[in-house]
């Protein structure tokens, strides 16, 4: 897929949340993280983050359809998306503390029909009575194009992904 079809797929309507960061970039990766706060307690929202059918954003889905996304919270698990016979592995657990971190490896949307990966990280704080959710990716690998074009609109993304499970976790979905 060429750079400027990855960026229209990409491209919407976004919320960026309270904190948001292109940290790095370069013609090969770039490492992205969006942060929120929200009221409840840490393993309340890695029971959250864990429903993710609930919260993900249906128009970053490859079928329109969030409720047909799951995440199994344990190493091996499947961040997946299932319509029947149209399926999709979006990503996998690979580490997983539970109220604390998950950690996931693949590729995003376009990003994986790029044949690039990345790491993925939920890091799950206790902070001033509630919990600072961190989403951290950093993606990159071979691409005749320069990545660093995709950063900011992948920040933006995860962004609006961040704002969704905020969102669900404050109770106003």
């Amino acid at each position: 897929m060429r750079l400027g079809v990855a960026i229209l797929l990409l491209v919407g309507g976004w919320v960026l949340p309270a904190q948001a960061a292109v940290k790095d970039q370069a013609a090969s990766g770039f490492t992205v993280e969006n942060s929120e706060w929200v009221p409840v307690a840490p393993d309340v929202a890695w029971r959250g983050l864990a429903e993710v059918g609930r919260w993900w954003p249906k128009d970053h889905t490859w079928w329109g359809d969030a409720s047909r996304l799951s995440l199994e919270t344990r190493a091996g698990g499947c961040f997946c998306e299932n319509d029947g016979a149209r399926q999709a592995q979006h990503m996998t657990v690979v580490f997983a503390e539970p109220g604390k971190l998950l950690r996931l490896t693949g590729g995003l949307g376009p990003l994986q029909g790029m044949g690039l990966s990345g790491a993925m990280e939920w890091r799950l704080s206790e902070e001033n009575g509630g919990t600072r959710i961190t989403l951290w990716y950093r993606a990159g690998g071979y691409a005749p194009d320069d990545l660093r074009t995709l950063a900011p609109i992948v920040d933006r993304v995860q962004g609006q992904q961040l704002a969704g499970l905020a969102e669900y976790l404050r109770g106003t979905p």
